[in-house]
């Protein structure tokens, strides 16, 4: 039975590929979940993904991964990693690994983005790989779930 990883992203990360590709690349978050739950398959994982711009919806989908829905989580909470204490307090409360992914570098951004409440929880943080980081994740996230 493959383990699941549950793949969260959080306000305006539907607008990949539309919004500042400047900053974020023209690959869309359609894209973004195919390689991931690619990624995860080659890994013998099987992943869900879910985006919102609604903060309790988000606390409501990782409560669901609290109570069996996932074994691991990977998040990019967009701007929510500089505000949201109630995602982190969601988070908390999940027994499982967590992986914080951004595409851009937060730490070469505008000084109230470099700092995240989701890193006080995250195993890992990945900024600056652009989308290809949450690949990475993907792989960090089966490395610490262990063999399947």
């Amino acid at each position: 039975m493959s383990k699941t990883i549950l793949i969260l992203n959080g306000p305006n990360l539907n607008r990949l590929g539309k919004r500042q590709p400047e900053i974020y690349g023209a690959t869309t978050l359609p894209e973004v979940e195919d390689m991931c739950r690619d990624a995860a398959s080659v890994l013998g994982l099987s992943a869900e993904c879910f985006q919102t711009n609604h903060e309790g919806q988000m606390i409501d989908r990782i409560h669901a991964a609290c109570d069996g829905g996932a074994d691991g989580i990977i998040i990019n909470p967009g701007a929510w990693t500089h505000t949201s204490v109630a995602v982190l307090d969601a988070l908390n409360s999940f027994d499982g690994p967590v992986i914080e992914v951004h595409i851009s570098n937060i730490h070469k951004r505008e000084p109230f983005r470099h700092h995240s409440y989701v890193s006080g929880r995250a195993d890992a943080v990945i900024a600056g790989c652009g989308v290809q980081g949450y690949q990475f994740a993907v792989a960090r996230l089966a490395a610490l779930l262990g063999p399947r």
